[in-house]
């Protein structure tokens, strides 16, 4: 049996304008601005409609989220992700298609929206709850919950406009989670809290939605809260939807999205580098050595870089290493500096098995001389596959970015 519907959002549009006002920088250029302005209003050709410019945000956006979903959405800075909470959540009216809700719902979208800066943190603890229409003695129940969980007990009848960002974050959490809303709402502003507190954060969503069946939507970059809570994910690009589905396929679609501009091939060097040192060609490939841009979690791999000493290079150096979609540095390796003559030269990298959890990465090849970087570069693009998207990684083992995690060699050509 299929569950109920609780948000239905049909045909959502948000259009914006965009105003586009001439620099005055003199008192005349400013009149003359203002006359003609005028002599376009009388003269009945719209004045200010060569001022403004047509923007929407979202268009044409249209998705069901039912009970119990836990619902990830992501996408680039300006896809339309914070202005969709926004309507959803009532704070602003969509300019064209229709949202259906059923049930209370509780937003966190940002610092200091909810509540009113003059009131202590007890008193804006009851105003919350008033505005999604709970009785004071429902509030009171989960007063003592709410306050443990945000860790402000010292400063709880405090104004909350003195609050640092992270006690306001916490505080205002607290309150959107335990106050029983059928629909939670929460957007990056996690991100202000430490990582004790996201962790207790993603837990508590992940309680909310398992144990209560109450629905999650969740906004933000970090993928792997991302693949950690949520079970369907929304991809929105440029206002639109983009991708819709299951979690791990719409974060690949992303994640394929982001690291499509990466280079696949070494680029020219500089006329100063053909006089110094430069990379040459770079192959990624299986360990019976098959090119591929492929890889499953555990599995062998290497590649080799081959390169040009011009003029001899002292404590020459060569590194290999990989980002994530994010940017996020997760894995680099280098051969030991050594002072090498003019010639050809091919350096290889060998790792026995992929420590990486699944997602696609971006492999950055460096070249140096010394203290003085020579050359660096986005080489290509290389895809790590796994039935279970779990892997050595920082986001899921607490472990930061691995170094000189491969066996690395040198020779002449």
């Amino acid at each position: 049996m299929c569950a109920e519907s609780v948000i239905s959002v049909e045909g959502l549009g948000k259009r914006y304008y965009l105003s586009h006002q001439q620099r005055s920088d003199t008192l005349r250029d400013s009149l003359t601005q203002k006359f003609r302005s005028l002599g376009r209003r009388l003269a009945g050709t719209g004045g200010r409609a060569g001022d403004r410019e047509e923007f929407w945000a979202l268009r044409d956006v249209s998705f069901t989220v039912h009970q119990g979903d836990v619902v990830g959405i992501i996408g680039r800075n300006g896809a339309g992700k914070s202005t969709l909470l926004k309507l959803l959540s009532r704070i602003t009216e969509p300019t064209t298609g229709r949202i259906r809700i059923r049930g209370r719902v509780a937003s966190l979208l940002e610092v200091g929206t909810g509540f009113h800066p003059e009131l202590s943190g007890r008193e804006n603890i009851y105003l919350n709850g008033a505005i999604l229409g709970m009785a004071r003695a429902e509030i009171t129940r989960k007063f003592d919950e709410i306050v443990a969980f945000a860790e402000v007990e010292r400063f709880l009848d405090t104004q909350v406009k003195h609050y640092s960002s992270g006690m306001y974050v916490r505080l205002a959490f607290a309150v959107a989670a335990h106050l029983e809303p059928e629909i939670l709402i929460v957007d990056e502003v996690l991100a202000v809290g430490d990582i004790a507190f996201q962790k207790k954060c993603l837990g508590k969503m992940e309680s909310v939605s398992q144990q209560e069946g109450r629905t999650v939507l969740f906004v933000s970059h970090n993928l792997q809260a991302i693949r950690q809570l949520c079970r369907t994910a929304l991809l929105l690009s440029g206002g639109q939807v983009q991708s819709t589905g299951p979690c791990a396929k719409v974060i690949e679609h992303y994640e394929h999205g982001l690291a499509g501009a990466a280079p696949t091939s070494v680029p020219a060097p500089s006329d100063d580098l053909r006089t110094l040192a430069y990379a040459t060609a770079i192959a990624i490939a299986t360990q019976e050595g098959t090119p591929t841009d492929c890889l499953p979690v555990g599995c062998p791999w290497r590649a080799r870089v081959r390169f040009v000493i011009a003029t001899a290079q002292p404590d020459f150096v060569i590194s290999l290493g990989l980002k994530s979609a994010d940017g996020t540095a997760v894995q680099t390796a280098w051969l030991p500096p050594q002072t090498l003559g003019p010639g050809d030269y091919e350096a290889e990298f060998v790792q026995d098995r992929v420590i990486l959890e699944a997602g696609t990465y971006t492999v950055l090849v460096g070249l140096s001389s010394g203290d003085r970087g020579l050359q660096q570069f986005e080489a290509a693009r290389l895809d790590i596959t796994a039935a279970n998207a779990r892997g050595y990684y920082a986001g899921t083992s607490g472990v930061g970015l691995v170094l000189n995690s491969m066996q690395s060699g040198l020779r002449r050509l």
